[in-house]
């Protein structure tokens, strides 16, 4: 088939006229980027964040508007792989490329750190999480004096975990002698360090703490720690280690002998898949708990409450609610609140704009410059929680302490193993 000018004319222009609209509406298309874990160790972390993202499509499918404009919104999520490395990879991709107006991540030091980085770089505004606030921010070679100009951090802090973990044991009778495992990485050389972690307010307490020193992740022998741990009496064992590595330590722990009274482990114990993994091992150890359904906050973007939040999921997915659920929405409720305060899409803007952020979330009130220990840092409740045998699923974890955020309300009270 031929055309003559005048149908070339006209088909030209109705092509012109079909395809204006995509392109007019993809130039004001603004871009948030996710950075974490979905695949490699940490995946668990990350394993809710594309329920959470599929969910924030339909919070945002009117768009969103900044500064009288309205923009539609696209989510980019990039995955960590677990590796710092490919975090930092990823974030630059990120800004760069997908030119993203704001940075969101969470899942460990691994990933938040590297990512934020990126970003204070970049002078792109990042808002992170699942991190306890000093690995993030002291890991990061931060100056409290000065703070950083790019990057907002939400959640708790190892101040907030030792004294959950404390406030359990103290209503159980032990000897207050504690092992700790601390892993050669972020986390495990905060938790351990003499003056940030566990070792000094421990002390300070009455609790005496064996710590044989740092170990790499992935380790298949801990029969240095458990001798160590055997010799000096220890009826305590904490510390903040993978998944794995916590396998590991409790099969052999049991093959030699070693029999503590209470077993409390960041990190590891945090997902119901890792307890269910460890069988008869799984049952009545306590983690800390920074989100549940029985957390009494509700979302100020959907307006579910904890317990819905959590409901919807399992609904949804099959699957037990996890506790970066909460964290993974929150940080999207922080995003949407701070991107229609902002005066434009620039990134100065959009930073004041989280700067100022005081919004109630399904974590909790998120606020910097004066709710937490620094102005890049607000800080979310703790408590304690126990994994036991369940009516719903295997393994359920209950909240047994909540001397840390009372309004955070128990359903029993710390069992000795």
């Amino acid at each position: 088939m031929t055309l003559n000018r005048r149908q070339f004319t006209q088909a030209t222009a109705a092509w012109i006229a079909a395809s204006a609209t995509p392109l007019a509406f993809a130039a004001d298309t603004l871009k948030i980027g996710y950075v974490s874990p979905q695949t490699g160790p940490l995946a668990p972390f990350g394993e809710a964040d594309k329920w959470v993202i599929e969910q924030m499509k339909t919070a945002f499918k009117d768009g969103i508007t900044v500064g009288g404009t309205k923009y539609a919104v696209q989510i980019v999520l990039k995955d960590s792989q677990s590796n710092p490395n490919r975090a930092g990879e990823v974030a630059n991709d990120l800004i760069l490329k997908d030119k993203v107006a704001l940075m969101l991540t969470a899942g460990t030091p691994e990933t938040a750190n590297p990512v934020s980085d990126a970003c204070e770089l970049n002078e792109v505004p990042c808002v992170s999480s699942v991190v306890p606030w000093q690995p993030w921010f002291f890991g990061r070679k931060g100056d409290p004096a000065k703070g950083f100009n790019w990057t907002y951090h939400v959640f708790w802090g190892l101040e907030d975990v030792i004294g959950a973990y404390t406030s359990g044991w103290k209503t159980v009778t032990t000897n207050k002698k504690v092992g700790g495992l601390f892993p050669n990485d972020g986390d495990g050389n905060a938790w351990g360090d003499k003056e940030l972690g566990f070792p000094k307010p421990l002390a300070q307490m009455g609790f005496t703490l064996t710590d044989p020193g740092r170990f790499q992740n992935g380790t298949q022998d801990f029969s240095a720690q458990i001798a160590a741990f055997k010799s000096a009496g220890v009826e305590i064992v904490t510390g903040v280690v993978i998944p794995p590595d916590a396998k590991t330590f409790l099969t052999q722990a049991k093959q030699q002998g070693f029999k503590p009274k209470v077993i409390t482990l960041g990190k590891a114990l945090l997902f119901p898949g890792a307890i269910e993994a460890l069988g008869d091992l799984g049952e009545g150890l306590s983690t800390e708990v920074w989100w549940s359904p029985s957390h009494p906050f509700t979302s100020s973007l959907t307006k579910q409450s904890a317990s819905a939040l959590a409901a919807a999921y399992e609904a949804d997915t099959k699957k037990q609610w996890t506790q970066p659920i909460g964290f993974a929405h929150a940080l999207f409720e922080v995003a949407s609140n701070a991107l229609s305060r902002a005066k434009s899409t620039k990134a100065a803007d959009v930073r004041d704009a989280v700067a100022a952020t005081s919004v109630a979330t399904v974590v909790g009130p998120v606020k910097w410059g004066g709710q937490g220990p620094m102005k890049n840092v607000s800080k979310t409740p703790l408590v304690l929680g126990q994994w036991n045998k369940g009516s719903k699923y295997k393994v359920e974890l209950t909240i047994v302490n909540d001397e840390m955020a009372k309004n955070i309300p128990t359903g029993g009270t710390l069992k000795l193993l």
